[in-house]
């Protein structure tokens, strides 16, 4: 995944630890018996974490067109 500062975050403009209980989050998605996908936004980029890592969502071409 792109850092989030190619999203045009500055580093400073964010900090995770501040919104989400990082060692809960990587605790659940390394225990989970099946296929697990957590999403959340952080200054407006929308995040999927799943075992596998962190990919940045994008809205597919209806969202955008109701926008």
């Amino acid at each position: 995944m792109d850092r989030l500062e190619t999203c045009g975050l500055d580093k400073d403009d964010y900090q995770l630890y501040d919104a989400v209980d990082v060692e809960a989050l990587e605790q659940l998605l390394t225990s989970a018996n099946e296929d697990i996908e957590v999403q959340l936004t952080v200054k407006g980029v929308r995040l999927a974490l799943t075992p596998d890592g962190v990919n940045r969502v994008f809205a597919d071409s209806t969202d955008s067109a109701d926008q």
